[in-house]
């Protein structure tokens, strides 16, 4: 048995290449007091993955020209040399881009049996959808009839704010880049409007859909999209940071706001977050997620490649939007 993993072997300059990617096998190793081997089941490409791959100053290390690839896995333990974590115990770590790997039993965390399927501990019930619901409770504070406005709106985070949003009460208008994606958050996630900003009339569009303005902005891109949102704030509202896919390949010349004075004029809040500021409590999202699947609110849609030796191709079309809701690799059944 070999381990497969995908290397970062070069930092991309913009936009990643598969150039920046390569696959390497090594021979298992044996294992020490405390470790784990699993298969890995599912591997999850999210956009901050984009930022690990840089030399800039972020909330983390980044990688080294070298490293393999990080990321979240769910994985089955196939060897153990833990009493935690038996054989056969289903886990999630932060293994990267690997088949087989080996990890100690403080990095594991076993995964919840009441989700079902297995993928959604990496997507609407896992770390996008924690995402999802603490930064919006708690940053955004939503109020009955309030309007959000979440750009990114057909994603695995964003398509979860908006459905939260809508089981408290508020108005949402959603954001994504094709009408087809509009027409998903309309019809499938029950989205009160949503706007294409790939249109010309983007600016008209956001406007006459949220008439009564923008109380929570939640922020998944960055970029002119925020900018027209901004247009749209209401006195007291809230703008949460959780993204900037628009800026992740343009780190030399970022594109950032230039209306701070709308804050000031709106008395607006603007707050930034990592989601595990809430990690002793990552019970409490679980818990609130699983009971709104199980009542059949909440909606999830997953685009899903089969192959760890698909990952380099497949994480490109975070950033091209050719992605649908969560996107995963299937490594192993």
């Amino acid at each position: 048995m070999t381990n497969k993993k995908i290397i970062m072997t070069s930092r991309p300059t913009g936009l990643p290449k598969e150039s920046n990617f390569s696959l390497q096998e090594d021979s298992q190793a044996s294992l020490n007091q405390g470790q784990i081997r699993l298969k890995t089941l599912w591997l999850s490409l999210d956009p901050y993955m984009r930022g690990r791959m840089s030399a800039a100053k972020s909330y983390t290390a980044g990688m080294n020209e070298g490293n393999v690839m990080t990321g979240e896995i769910i994985g089955k333990v196939t060897e153990s040399e833990s009493k935690k974590f038996p054989e056969g115990s289903i886990v999630l770590t932060r293994s990267g881009w690997q088949s087989e790997p080996v990890v100690g039993e403080n990095e594991v965390s076993l995964v919840d049996p009441r989700i079902d399927p297995l993928s959604l501990a990496l997507g609407t019930i896992g770390m996008p959808g924690l995402t999802a619901y603490f930064s919006l409770t708690r940053i955004g504070k939503p109020k009955k009839g309030e309007t959000i406005v979440v750009s990114a709106g057909s994603g695995a985070v964003g398509a979860t704010v908006g459905q939260i949003g809508k089981h408290l009460g508020c108005k949402v208008v959603g954001i994504a880049g094709s009408d087809e994606k509009v027409k998903y958050m309309v019809d499938d996630l029950n989205f009160d409007a949503g706007v294409n900003y790939k249109k010309e009339t983007f600016k008209e569009d956001l406007k006459s859909s949220t008439a009564e303005g923008c109380d929570i902005y939640f922020d998944n891109v960055g970029g002119p999209v925020t900018d027209a949102v901004l247009d749209r704030l209401n006195t007291f509202s809230r703008v949460i940071v959780c993204g900037q896919i628009s800026q992740y390949n343009n780190l030399k010349n970022e594109d950032g706001p230039r209306n701070f004075h709308k804050f000031l004029r709106n008395q607006a809040k603007l707050e930034g977050f990592i989601v595990y500021r809430w990690a002793e409590e990552y019970q409490e999202g679980i818990d609130f997620l699983l009971k709104l699947k199980e009542s059949g609110f909440l909606k999830y849609r997953e685009t899903v490649v089969e192959g760890i030796e698909n990952a380099p191709e497949a994480f490109l079309k975070l950033f091209s939007g050719e992605n649908f809701g969560k996107l995963l690799i299937k490594v192993a059944e």
